[in-house]
């Protein structure tokens, strides 16, 4: 490959996408989470909320956490069409824990999202992940019906309500295990509600496998 300009700071001469110094600023994951949502802890355990009210999914991978300068590689991807950065962010989930399953299945967009977006970033980052681990990728079968608004520009309480209803699934998931795909985990109300979704449809399992995870502690 040939030396190029750093995507964050624009230093030339980079091997990959990101020059060393930027490479090395990326936030890493907690030493410690909850194996369920993946948020921050501060000893081995599940968290309050997963014990309170345990989601519909069963487990959550990260390889980041969400935050400067991640932030601005994952809004380059969705906004800016920087493809790239998604086989970049794939390899860093492939350098990390692998979770297991029978089939991988990106988090739908909706099809006035996908519209304006002209690709769905999670299954641009799914499609190297499922080639690595010699798995089916299920781009069709599931669809997100509802457009709601924004996640982000909720507040968390209100995350599950706006969500509610917005997956439909056509797939016999009959006693799979399904690993979910998507590049940011902020509350964990898009993926759980997706995940209820696939168990009404026989799943047994679903994990969550995404760049990066949103934390509140």
């Amino acid at each position: 490959m040939l030396p190029q300009d750093c995507l964050l700071c624009a230093a030339a001469g980079a091997d990959g996408l990101l020059c060393p110094a930027c490479a090395a600023e990326l936030p890493r994951p907690p030493a410690c989470g909850c194996p369920v949502c993946g948020e921050a802890l501060p000893a081995a355990g599940l968290c309050g909320a997963c014990l309170k009210a345990a989601p519909a999914f069963d487990a959550t991978l990260a390889a980041f956490r969400y935050g400067f300068p991640l932030d601005k590689l994952v809004q380059a991807l969705k906004y800016g069409h920087r493809l790239a950065i998604a086989d970049f962010l794939a390899t860093a989930m492939l350098a990390g824990p692998r979770p297991a399953g029978e089939l991988v299945i990106p988090l739908p967009l909706s099809r006035q999202r996908l519209r304006q977006r002209g690709f769905n970033q999670a299954a641009e980052i799914a499609r190297p992940l499922a080639r690595a681990l010699g798995l089916p990728l299920a781009l069709d079968g599931c669809t997100r019906t509802l457009d709601t608004p924004p996640q982000a520009t909720l507040p968390w309480q209100a995350r599950h309500k706006n969500v509610r209803h917005a997956f439909e699934c056509a797939l016999d998931l009959t006693g799979k295990s399904v690993i979910v795909v998507d590049d940011v985990m902020t509350s964990g109300a898009t993926l759980a509600e997706f995940a209820r979704v696939l168990k009404i449809h026989g799943a047994v399992r679903v994990t969550n496998w995404v760049a990066a995870r949103a934390l509140r502690n």
